[in-house]
């Protein structure tokens, strides 16, 4: 990641500036985005982040270095743009959610027939193309009028869901009157009760995860896996794909899990019935994993075997 992303980038505007240095009027722009520290961009996947940073440094760098000689820029989308990278990680439907590599093209012409003296900037490609006079974005949509994704590290118009249900850096924990904890426990009690109903869509789902569980897919997994779910039909649910037989329901799992996942209940069917990849999941913010990754990934497996009985 950081080969490709970074030292590449270093090393190839290297190798080419003595050649940019001889044109009347050189460019450099690199794929990256502005620098958002908001933690929610590098708990998931820190090594990817830095490494977009690292070209976004790159940028901020070299504009000042070579400023009157170069313009270096970075461009990055609005909304997911349909790739084989978005293919891989959201799956079958997901070029719905995306726009056309025609508006990363656009906006990409517009920087580089600009003076070198457009130099240093980090442009979203839609802002841009707005101030260009362009109105119909449509055109650029691979299914126009179905709701976009956002692309990573911008917070406008994002889930934030993630963000709300866990905090950041290590905090006190606060202590609930005998008032609040009586309340905490009726309401938690109320939660579990739905969550135990049989019509929930969660509690249908597990119903037919359990008849699927296999002697092969235990001996296949050798896991256990323990999910946090919110919202409606919430609270802790298992699968146990260790113990001989193999077993899933509500409440925590008979022995010890190795891998706790925290979502929302709607995501959970969504993710089970393949709506939502959850690698993408994952990267978003909208899943977040505790303990063995390697067993997620086997469960991710599981998934693809599963959603045509789901």
């Amino acid at each position: 990641m950081m080969d490709v992303n970074v030292r590449g980038t270093y090393l190839t505007s290297k190798a080419c500036l003595p050649h940019l240095r001889k044109s009347k009027n050189p460019h450099i722009l690199n794929l990256s985005p502005p620098m958002n520290l908001n933690p929610m961009w590098f708990k998931n996947h820190c090594a990817y982040t830095i490494s977009k940073y690292g070209m976004s440094m790159c940028v901020l760098g070299m504009a000042e270095e070579f400023r009157g000689e170069v313009a270096v820029n970075a461009l990055w989308p609005k909304t997911a743009i349909h790739t084989a990278a978005m293919d891989m990680l959201g799956g079958a439907g997901i070029e719905k959610q995306c726009r056309k590599t025609d508006i990363l093209a656009d906006a990409a012409y517009c920087i580089l027939t600009k003076p070198k003296t457009f130099t240093g900037n980090f442009i979203i490609d839609e802002v841009l193309l707005r101030k260009e006079g362009v109105k119909d974005f449509d055109v650029y949509a691979i299914a126009p009028g179905h709701p976009l994704m956002p692309d990573f590290f911008l917070d406008v118009e994002i889930d934030t869901t993630a963000m709300k249900q866990e905090g950041y850096g290590p905090q006190e924990e606060k202590k609930l009157s005998r008032s609040q904890q009586e309340g905490a426990d009726a309401a938690k009690a109320k939660t579990e009760s739905a969550a135990a109903t049989p019509s929930s869509p969660v509690a249908e789902t597990f119903r037919v995860i359990q008849g699927t569980v296999t002697e092969e897919y235990v001996r296949s997994t050798q896991g256990v896996f323990q999910f946090e779910l919110s919202g409606d039909g919430g609270g802790t649910w298992y699968i146990d794909l260790k113990t001989k037989g193999g077993s899933a329901g509500f409440g925590k799992p008979p022995v010890t899990a190795d891998v706790v996942m925290s979502m929302s209940s709607a995501d959970f069917v969504k993710m089970f019935t393949g709506k939502l990849k959850p690698t993408l999941a994952f990267m978003t913010g909208r899943l977040r994993i505790k303990g063995n990754m390697a067993l997620a990934i086997k469960l991710e497996k599981m998934l693809s075997q599963l959603n045509s009985k789901l």
